[in-house]
């Protein structure tokens, strides 16, 4: 240390206490950290008050020995010119700094004139403590009586000093360890209050689980009902019948293309090359593109007449093929199919609609309602189950937290009181 004050002390050996053990209810913590933060803070300020005041006669001392030194010349006459030279400005800094950076400490009424003493005091040693330093020579050969003073003041000023900082430090440490207790205290009861909110939201989904499980039941039953009876049984018979029956469109589609597929060419042809009306275009194209689509009575004579304009323009030319002899096979023979064509797929359409309008008078009008009601429901079972899994994952997430939040603050409380805290959630 500077001017040789301030030896380390040894380190008290102290026997380790065992802490005392208490229980205490969640809600309490909140009045031991106050108590026991006014307690500490009282004390504290108490100490530190006390110090300064023992501190403040070592202040007036030095000033004191400041003056005295400043009277004294120190022989200098008797020494060597130059070497008195060097002790008289020694000496004066020495004095200057005395009279300029020592000065009365502040008194102590709060934590914040503590923290000024703390730092005033620090800055006093600091600047006493450098000039001493730098003038330690000096001071130990031409001015002994003043030396032993001064490091023996100074010592005292600095474990004083030392002890002050120490208390601050302990104080703020403990302060800190309080504020950190009451902040997980308020994670928890954070916590708390949302297991509480989302306790009550579980509950309401788990009914309303349960509340759409009913109807489900109670729908499922009408459903059951209803595909029991008689007549839902001939609506099934006849709508495999009328399934069954519409798989003979494809057979009379597939025997239309083929024969409409012989002479295609040419007819496409003739849509590039002739002029139509609207409505005969729009035939000619679904005549290419479906003619199973056009193939009814009222179609029949102009596609005779489209067949028979195909053939007047292969005759003339104007439309080209590579067989013309066995285009014109193709034209007739498709004429020629016409009526059984039409008549084929007029058969079709009307039994089949004949079977659809049976089958719709048979068709349960509830049933579909039914249906979608009991859709409906199951969606919104499983939407409710969902939101009862999810509150119960966040809540069973939270029940982990808790216990372990209060372990920390467990192991702090014990750390700020020296006592054993058992925090419970609420008393029994």
């Amino acid at each position: 240390m500077v001017f040789g004050w301030g030896k380390k002390k040894q380190d008290d050996v102290s026997v380790e206490e065992v802490p005392q053990t208490k229980e205490i209810v969640l809600s309490n913590i909140p009045k031991i950290l106050s108590d026991l933060g006014e307690l500490r803070k009282s004390k504290t300020l108490t100490e530190i008050k006390n110090l300064r005041n023992s501190t403040e006669p070592l202040i007036n001392e030095l000033m004191k020995i400041g003056n005295v030194l400043e009277k004294d010349n120190l022989n200098v006459d008797d020494i060597d010119k130059h070497l008195a030279i060097i002790v008289v400005r020694g000496k004066k800094q020495v004095i200057d700094v005395i009279k300029k950076d020592v000065t009365s400490l502040p008194k102590v009424s709060s934590l914040d004139d503590a923290e000024k003493l703390n730092l005033a005091l620090n800055q006093i040693l600091k600047k006493v403590g450098d000039v001493l330093g730098r003038q330690t020579r000096v001071i130990h050969i031409f001015a002994k009586k003043y030396a032993t003073q001064l490091k023996d003041n100074l010592e005292v000023m600095n474990n004083n000093h030392s002890e002050i900082y120490k208390l601050l430090k302990n104080y703020n440490s403990t302060k800190s360890l309080s504020d950190e207790i009451s902040e997980t205290l308020n994670q928890i009861n954070a916590l708390i209050d949302s297991r509480k909110e989302k306790s009550h939201k579980s509950i309401d989904a788990d009914e309303n689980s349960h509340s759409i499980q009913v109807e489900i039941a109670s729908i499922q039953n009408s459903i059951d009902k209803v595909r029991s009876s008689e007549s839902y049984k001939r609506y099934l018979d006849l709508k495999n019948s009328l399934d069954e029956f519409g798989q003979q469109k494809q057979k009379i589609i597939n025997e239309i293309n083929d024969q409409f597929t012989k002479i295609s060419r040419p007819l496409s042809r003739y849509e590039h090359a002739s002029s139509l009306d609207k409505d005969q275009k729009n035939l000619l194209s679904l005549l290419i593109a479906n003619p199973f689509s056009v193939l009814v009575p009222s179609n029949k004579d102009s596609i005779i007449i489209i067949l028979e304009n195909v053939r007047k323009g292969i005759a003339s030319g104007s439309i080209s093929v590579k067989d013309i002899d066995k285009t014109f096979s193709n034209i007739t023979e498709t004429v020629e199919a016409l009526d059984g064509f039409v008549s084929q797929v007029s058969e079709y359409f009307e039994k089949y609609n004949k079977m659809k309008n049976d089958l719709n008078s048979l068709k349960p009008s509830d049933l579909m309602s039914l249906e979608n009601d009991l859709d409906k429901n199951t969606s919104l079972l499983e939407e409710s189950q969902t939101k009862f899994k999810t509150f119960q994952n966040e809540i069973d997430e939270i029940d982990s937290k808790i216990p372990r939040l209060i372990s920390d603050i467990e192991y702090k409380l014990q750390q700020f009181s020296s006592t054993k805290y058992t925090v419970l959630m609420s008393q029994n």
